[in-house]
């Protein structure tokens, strides 16, 4: 039998290990999500497909899971690069921009981004995650955890806050490799609060009952820091000790570096078993920025036409532990891959009539083998390349017959729904009108349009045949002639 070890490499010990669970068969992870200050660009979502894969992989090795993962609406500062960031609240400085001014509230606004969030999520099939707590529905948790690790020694009041004391816990940046004495320079002239005992200490309470969003607590009007907030959440709904934390690089410091402190220091026990962290998107070679006009959103791509799977596509070919150069050639690539799932699927169902909800694995088969070793990529820390150069290898084996038997279309159903539970990339064309069903030109629906041209062409009618191509051009479907026959595509912007 295949090995079926799930391995990742770990941020803390820098190694790729077996992810080793507290109770057997049963993950519980977290992964930090968006401040929902504005749409979620291509980048967050590159995070946000590393923990969903995670998920689908331990799901098809048959673990239970428990995912958690956050929404932030407040206390996520401008300046968070240091670990007590400054400047203005994201939130607050989102509803007064030019955006900001249609929201009559700054809790209107963290619900309309938090709403396109979940669109987006659902556009790119990412799994519904089993819970997505907010932050500010758990301000009692992160008060309490505040006030417990004053009581401990691990942080202090001051008239401005409270702040974590970054001195009482030796092992203060373990994660990322900044070093107390490293940090205490770096910060002289970045974070500068004279109340504090030295800047390198963050906040976990900022007092302030001039903000738009605040709450009372035991040291007066005021609103959580942004780590404290994460730390809270995850011991609500994942105990003290977690399986498995993840996020982009950019959270490892000072986020990730603050949870560990804070949570530690609270509990006395370890706070999480394994590190993931995704790298870097760039679009094009360059930082994805809007002054350079590469910034892109999901909606921004959908709505230039194209498919939200090659868009998934896209984001998954290169695996999380490498850096992603993104580039629009390689979304119409992968829009004419994400097609080859589909015309699979257009063949099941001229075999059986529908696609089928289950079907008997096809032991011994191509695709039997092919699905395994989709699988085994996964576990070998994501390798989303190789088990997704499988997952078009199974289409190339079932796409050699222009008609499928009742037993090979059944095959490749279990194969489909193989590569939609582990990397999402095909679900069942919905029958319901919308987006994803087949377009009809001139009142005949594509496949008609087809099956003409194949009988002009046949007929040596090449004149005809070039008619209907144009004419399906111009109503924005691009026809594919493949050795296994013509496929079509929405035509991308």
């Amino acid at each position: 039998m295949a090995d079926r070890t799930f391995r990742l490499y770990d941020s803390m010990s820098r190694v790729v290990k077996p992810l080793e669970l507290l109770e057997p068969g049963h993950l519980r992870f977290y992964s930090c999500g968006p401040t929902v200050y504005s749409y979620a660009h291509i980048g967050n979502f590159r995070s946000f497909l590393t923990g969903d894969l995670i998920v689908r992989t331990a799901k098809e090795l048959g673990w239970r899971v428990t995912w958690v993962t956050n929404i932030t609406d407040v206390g996520h500062l401008t300046q968070d690069d240091v670990a007590d960031a400054g400047g203005e609240d994201r939130m607050e400085k989102a509803l007064h921009s030019k955006e900001g001014e249609r929201f009559s509230n700054v809790w209107e606004l963290a619900e309309y981004y938090g709403e396109k969030y979940r669109e987006d999520w659902e556009r790119l099939n990412l799994s519904e995650p089993t819970v997505r707590p907010k932050a500010t529905q758990h301000v009692r948790e992160q008060i309490v955890m505040t006030q417990a690790l004053i009581d401990k020694g691990h942080a202090y009041e001051t008239p401005t806050g409270v702040y974590f004391d970054v001195d009482s816990d030796p092992d203060y940046g373990k994660l990322s490799g900044n070093t107390r004495d490293g940090l205490k320079e770096a910060v002289r002239d970045v974070v500068l609060d004279e109340n504090k005992r030295q800047q390198a200490d963050f906040a976990l309470w900022k007092k302030d009952d001039k903000h738009l969003m605040q709450w009372f607590s035991p040291w007066g009007w005021g609103f959580p820091g942004w780590h404290i907030e994460c730390s809270a959440m995850a011991r609500a709904y994942l105990g003290d000790t977690i399986d498995l934390h993840s996020g982009g690089e950019d959270n490892m410091f000072p986020h990730h570096e603050c949870e560990i402190a804070q949570s530690e220091a609270f509990t006395g026990k370890p706070f999480s078993s394994h590190w993931v962290h995704t790298r870097f998107l760039q679009v094009e070679g360059e930082k994805m920025a809007k002054s350079k006009g590469n910034f892109f959103t999901v909606r921004d791509l959908i709505e230039q036409g194209f498919d939200p799977l090659a868009l998934r596509y896209a984001l998954i070919s290169v695996p999380y532990g490498k850096p992603l150069n993104f580039t629009m050639q390689s979304l119409r690539d992968a829009q004419g891959n994400v097609e080859r799932f589909r015309e699979c699927e257009r063949r099941i169902v001229a075999a059986l009539g529908s696609m089928p909800e289950g079907a008997d694995t096809p032991t011994g088969t191509d695709l039997e083998r092919v699905a395994g070793e989709m699988l085994a990529a996964m576990c070998d820390d994501l390798n989303t390349s190789v088990a997704i150069a499988k997952a078009i290898e199974g289409t190339k084996i079932i796409l050699r017959q222009n008609e499928l038997s009742s037993a090979d279309a059944a095959a490749a159903a279990w194969f489909l729904r193989r590569v939609e539970g582990l990397l999402g990339l095909w679900r069942v064309t919905p029958e319901d009108g919308c987006a994803d069903t087949e377009p009809v030109v001139d009142g005949v629906t594509v496949s008609e349009w087809i099956e003409r041209r194949a009988t002009a062409k046949k007929n040596k009618d090449f004149t005809e045949a070039d008619r209907i191509r144009e004419a399906l051009n111009a109503a924005g479907v691009e026809l594919r002639d493949t050795p296994g026959g013509t496929t079509w595509a929405k035509k991308q912007v």
